[in-house]
């Protein structure tokens, strides 16, 4: 499918205006009372006594979130095709509860109730046992907490130390629970976004041999005091047949701090199961000859990121949990 320039120039001016920003200033349509019913729930019944409410949990927001279920009916159209249903977007909320749910059990070290398939992990390995570190750029695909199983999994567990840098403000209740709950060492360290001094804490952990992950599916909203490496260049690329924004801030970050960039996603599957994958994005171990081959390495890096996510959503559509005006539609 071909689009006009207008339909670019649209794109690139919204996303400079900051629009792709609204999703971290939404109110999180979270109740404490029943966040922690359904954790209490977890830990008392059980996971598949948990599971009953599920169904009704994703058919509520079905029929009584039209903003989201108008963004997910867009998707869905994208990565399925025009037939694509209310089942299916029913699949793709009650998938998304099964990843919320099951972060219980992740972040209390319960990976005997799943089935975990890990790939792609040895090259990670690696280049954490050289006491580099390396950056892991993944999406809102799946679960974040499954790709504990790489950790749990490895023969080397103590050296696999896992920071999450992340906007932590949208969802501060569900993540204070989900915090309490937590066993010691099994909750990654959190370095929050959007401080002076976030870049310098990220650099100082991959100097340690840590692995700083990052959700960069999103354009976060950016401020004239944060460090240009953080801020980064809104990028337009084809995405899912339609033009969308993407930022290059944290492949910025990656070549600043010349590390190796790996994209990752722990894919829900169904029920127990859950496919943990790490492909190497890009080496910006080496330093660019010059400007314009730093710029040039930083581009095909944002490009075979997309091209990578357009792909994973394609083969596994119920698995992106992006309830957002991803591509603008309400703003043009």
């Amino acid at each position: 499918m071909n689009h006009t320039d207008a339909e670019t120039r649209a794109v690139k001016d919204a996303a400079q205006a900051g629009q792709r920003g609204d999703w971290a200033h939404t109110p999180e349509r979270s109740n404490m009372l029943a966040l922690r019913f359904i954790c209490l729930m977890a830990l008392v019944c059980g996971r598949r006594v948990t599971r009953l409410l599920l169904p009704p949990i994703s058919l509520y927001f079905l029929l009584f979130a039209p903003a989201p279920r108008r963004h997910i009916k867009r998707y869905l159209f994208r990565a399925i095709g025009p037939h694509a249903g209310w089942i299916d977007g029913y699949r793709l909320l009650h998938a998304f509860a099964s990843t919320v749910l099951d972060r219980v059990y992740f972040l209390r070290g319960r990976m005997d109730l799943f089935d975990v398939k890990v790939e792609g992990n040895q090259a990670l390995e690696a280049e954490a046992l050289k006491g580099r570190g390396a950056f892991l750029l993944g999406a809102h695909v799946g679960s974040f907490e499954a790709m504990g199983a790489c950790r749990h999994n490895s023969q080397h567990k103590h050296d696999l130390r896992l920071a999450m840098l992340m906007y932590p403000d949208n969802a501060q209740r569900i993540t204070a629970i989900l915090n309490a709950i937590s066993l010691p060492g099994l909750r990654p360290h959190v370095i929050a976004l959007g401080r002076p001094h976030s870049m310098l804490a990220l650099r100082d952990w991959l100097d340690g041999g840590g692995l700083g992950g990052m959700l960069v599916d999103r354009t976060l909203p950016g401020s004239e005091d944060q460090p240009a490496q953080q801020r980064g260049n809104n990028i337009v690329l084809p995405f899912l047949g339609h033009p969308a924004s993407f930022n290059d801030g944290p492949f910025r970050l990656a070549a600043l701090l010349r590390r190796k960039v790996f994209f990752m996603a722990g894919l829900y599957g169904g029920g127990a199961r859950y496919d943990v994958q790490f492909d190497l994005l890009a080496d910006f171990s080496e330093r660019a000859s010059d400007p314009a081959e730093r710029e040039r390495r930083i581009r095909a890096a944002v490009e075979a990121y997309v091209v990578r996510l357009d792909a994973l959503c394609r083969a596994y559509p119920y698995n992106w949990f992006n309830f957002h005006d991803f591509w603008l539609e309400d703003s043009v």
